[in-house]
């Protein structure tokens, strides 16, 4: 983790919560004093009450440490709301619907913003059969290529992954009015609309 949890933190989220620093401290087995201490800078809490203090706190680990609180304001589950990330380290692909926090090899990772396709990312659409031939002409080097495509309606998702020195074609099922988002390793998430 590059963060840990601080004094202000703690403080914002029991007020929020409206708990009193003794309602707190009772809530995970310390004294209002050191819950204070907390609040002041002047003490830290052990890792092994980090989990205790976020159920006390009714946050995630993630959001206490970091002091970003996430509400899901996405109700209806539309897909559209997506959010992708991708670990620069591992490079895992993860998709979340609406606002989340998410941490993969130690880091936290940040939504990624999608930008329309330009002419280096383009996309060819071709209807076979009942489904479409995806091809984004890109060239798949190592060093430089394309790690995956997916298309989302409001209700559904079809995603497909890449591979380096592979080809970046694939075959969806383009029902409905949706985005076609592809992924590329140097230039981040483009989208179309489909």
């Amino acid at each position: 983790m590059d963060t840990y949890v601080t004094g202000i933190t703690i403080k914002t989220l029991r007020e929020k919560k409206g708990l009193t620093q003794t309602e707190l401290a009772d809530l995970i087995g310390v004294s209002s004093k050191t819950i204070s201490k907390w609040e002041t800078a002047k003490g830290l809490p052990d890792i092994s009450l980090i989990k205790p203090l976020a159920k006390a706190l009714s946050v995630s680990v993630m959001e206490l440490m970091t002091g970003n609180t996430v509400i899901n304001k996405n109700i209806s589950s539309n897909i559209l709301r997506s959010k992708f990330y991708v670990c620069p380290v591992c490079n895992n692909i993860i998709r979340t619907v609406g606002a989340a926090v998410i941490s993969c090899c130690g880091i936290t990772l940040p939504p990624l913003e999608a930008e329309e396709t330009d002419k280096n990312h383009q996309i060819t659409i071709e209807k076979v059969e009942d489904e479409h031939f995806i091809t984004v002409h890109h060239d798949m080097t190592k060093e430089h290529y394309i790690s995956f495509a997916t298309y989302l309606t409001f209700d559904r998702v079809q995603f497909v992954k890449f591979y380096p020195e592979g080809n970046a074609q694939t075959r969806l099922n383009l029902h409905g009015s949706g985005f076609l988002y592809i992924y590329c390793n140097k230039h981040g998430l483009m989208k179309q609309k489909i």
